[in-house]
Parts: C-alpha cells; sequence; structure tokens
C-alpha cells in the first residue's frame, strides 16, 4: 500500500520561511532524497511520485491554505481510494518544544486549523501525523499562537533547522519502509541533539 504524505503550510513566498511551513520543508527534504522528482499541480495542491523509505509514495504540499488543507487532502485520498491507514500528515506542533520530532495517530487537532480541516474533510481523525516540535512562544512575545506560526525562525533555530526537518524525514521514511508502530518506536527513543 503506498503511503500519502502530506505536508502542511501556506503557499507563497512571504511564508515559505516560517514556522507553519514546516510540513513543506519536510515533504522537499522527502522529494530531494528520492532525487527531486517533478511536483504538478493537482487536488488544489503540488503532488509528486517518489520513493520514501524505499517504498512508492506520493508527495502532497496542498496549496489551499493552512485552514482549508483538508480540501486538497480529501481529494488525494479519494482519487487514490486511500484507507486512513495510507495517509501521514507532517506539520509544526507548538506542544512540542522546538526541535521535538513525534508520530502518533489519530487524536484531536490540537489547535492546528490544518488538522482540523483535514479531520472535518476526512469525517474522521484516524490518520498518522508526523508532529515536528515548534515550542510555544518565548515570554514577552507580542501577540497570540497563529502571529507566532506566521514568523520566521530565531537565529538559534535556524542553526538546527535543517537537522530538524532531517530527522522529520527520517521519521517519515521509517513510517514508509517500517509502519507506524516501528517508527514511534525508534523516532521516539531519539531525542534532539543539544
Amino acid at each position: 500500500m503506498s503511503l500519502l504524505v502530506v505536508g502542511l503550510g501556506n503557499p507563497g513566498a512571504e511564508y515559505a520561511a516560517t514556522r507553519h511551513n514546516l510540513g513543506f520543508l519536510v515533504v522537499d527534504e522527502l522529494a530531494a532524497r528520492a532525487g527531486s522528482p517533478a511536483f504538478r499541480k493537482k487536488f488544489h495542491g503540488e503532488l509528486a511520485e517518489a520513493r520514501v523509505g524505499g517504498e512508492p509514495a506520493t508527495l502532497l504540499k496542498p496549496l489551499t491554505y493552512m485552514n482549508e488543507s483538508g480540501r486538497s487532502v480529501q481529494a488525494a485520498v479519494a482519487f487514490y481510494k486511500l484507507p486512513l491507514s495510507a495517509l501521514l500528515v507532517v506539520h509544526d506542533e507548538l506542544d512540542l518544544p522546538f526541535a521535538e520530532v513525534r508520530l502518533k495517530s489519530g487524536g484531536g487537532d490540537a489547535g492546528n486549523r490544518g488538522i482540523r480541516s483535514i479531520i472535518a474533510q476526512l469525517g474522521s481523525p484516524d490518520f498518522a501525523r508526523l508532529r515536528v516540535g515548534i515550542g510555544r512562544p518565548p515570554p514577552g512575545f507580542r501577540g497570540g499562537a497563529a502571529d507566532f506560526v506566521l514568523q520566521g525562525f530565531a537565529p538559534a533555530e535556524r542553526a538546527e533547522l535543517a537537522t530538524l526537518v532531517a530527522r522529520a524525514a527520517d521519521a517519515a521514511e521509517l513510517v514508509a519502509s517500517r509502519g507506524l508502530a516501528a517508527a514511534m518506536n525508534v523516532t521516539h527513543r531519539q531525542t534532539p541533539s543539544s
């Protein structure tokens, strides 16, 4: 069964380097590892066929803006007639410290509007998520969580960003090659290098 790996983010240059676009960065890393297959416009997003963890997979970056991500994901799931067990959604996670990578299956949206939209469109929360930690806004941050996720990374975070994206891509490859449970065992044993 081919895995559909969806990276969440917002289209446009003004969002490219923001925390909310970590899902796009991870999918781009997976594409680069697979020899940079061409993305084409499909399902209100950009789609590419690739090998992830040695297995055939489909990569999707919804271009609907975060709040409408479910329209793109639902269209792809319906077209490929995929069970929800074949869906892996990669997204930034406020509830994890920066640089933590965690996998989970099902559950709520934890305030992520992209996940909320996907649950609403699919009619179920029962799909795998690859949560990439961005942490909470620091003390004294002016604005709310929505302002924080749409900002660029702090200099110290930028220094670690490539490593974080690579670790998240490693986790996605493990899901593709060994399944979610085995990938969780490996990924959750690892701690971010400090």
